[in-house]
């Protein structure tokens, strides 16, 4: 018994999702999340990260460890309106799939097994899935340089 939360990126103009599953939300854990998704990121050649729009968690709004992580990428951070989610939508969007696609798709037999599908889903999200606000196309054709060919 007990929760899981789910730390999700996802950048604007490809739809591509990365998404971490930890046992709080604290400041310490959100902090040490946008240099991992940031690497993520420029792996498959997304090497710049001007903004990151949050929810308005108190991680967010009042951690000097968040203030310091995005500064480190070279980062703004931006919040969300209070109460009006739809303002982060690919997120919500994507936090809607994760949910319908992945944690509530079959029963799993324990936390582990659950959290140990995510990367398989990640994979079949960002480089098989259709998306229909990409003309059909899964978010890993919208990178520029998905296979590093163009350094």
């Amino acid at each position: 018994m007990g929760f899981d939360y789910v730390h999700s990126a996802v950048d604007d103009h490809s739809c591509l999702a990365y998404s971490e599953v930890h046992s709080d939300e604290k400041a310490a854990t959100g902090a040490a999340y946008p240099d991992r998704a940031a690497a993520f990121f420029q792996a498959v050649g997304i090497d710049r990260i001007e903004r990151v729009l949050t929810d308005n968690a108190w991680p967010y709004r009042n951690s000097f460890a968040w203030r310091d992580a995005l500064a480190r990428l070279g980062a703004t951070g931006k919040l969300t309106r209070a109460y009006r989610p739809q303002t982060n939508g690919k997120v919500e969007r994507f936090n809607r799939t994760l949910l319908d696609e992945w944690a509530c798709i079959r029963p799993y037999t324990s936390n582990e097994e659950r959290t140990a599908a995510l990367d398989t889903f990640l994979h079949t999200y960002n480089h098989h899935r259709c998306h229909t606000a990409l003309a059909g196309q899964p978010p890993i054709t919208r990178v520029n340089n998905p296979a590093g060919q163009n350094t």
